[in-house]
């Protein structure tokens, strides 16, 4: 005889199930073309289940672009860890960064949260999210490194990712420039420890 699963954690799982399903087509096929329903039939849900656990498909997008942006995220990290002066840092962050593919996705998911005002503390949620994970990483850096900042680490993180997200944005709305036109690594002030 088996044990049926509780209501909690079925609803658990159909939700991450959902969001990663999302997240799956959104990145494929771009905001506007995925539906609803295409979302529900990709994770073997009801459509109205979409709305139940996310309130609406502009919600789902926000929290699906930054699920990716934030496992994008984590794969700089070794890429940083890398480099052994802060001038080498710097620049492979900013490099990787500025081309990390979940970036567009998470500058229209602003954009999306921005004309919405119900979505504004969820962005909120989610960019602090981004910005403590990036704080950590930071704290580990210096630490291992013995290397130091100018500002707060917490300032120094979000200064990063709202320059990347900035420069992103700039580029998606047809500016003509390169990418080093920008000087994304020279937004972060980590240096050797001077004695």
């Amino acid at each position: 005889m088996s044990i049926a699963e509780p209501a909690r954690d079925r609803g658990r799982r159909t939700r991450a199930r959902i969001l990663e399903r999302a997240a799956e087509l959104f990145a494929a096929d771009g905001y506007a073309a995925v539906s609803v329903a295409g979302i529900a039939a990709a994770a073997g849900a009801h459509p109205h289940q979409i709305t139940y656990y996310f309130g609406s498909k502009d919600a789902l997008f926000v929290q699906a672009a930054f699920l990716v942006l934030l496992r994008d995220a984590r794969r700089l990290e070794p890429i940083g860890l890398r480099r052994r002066t802060p001038a080498a840092f710097r620049a492979a962050l900013a490099r990787a960064a500025l081309s990390l593919p979940s970036v567009p996705a998470v500058v229209q998911a602003l954009a999306v949260a921005r004309m919405r005002p119900e979505l504004h503390a969820l962005a909120q949620q989610q960019l602090a999210v981004l910005f403590r994970q990036a704080e950590r990483y930071l704290d580990a850096v210096l630490t291992r490194r013995g290397w130091t900042i100018d500002r707060p680490p917490a300032v120094e993180a979000r200064t990063f990712w709202s320059a990347v997200l900035g420069a992103r944005l700039v580029s998606e709305s047809g500016y003509g420039g390169h990418s080093d036109d920008i000087d994304l690594a020279g937004v972060l002030t980590v240096r050797a420890e001077t004695h």
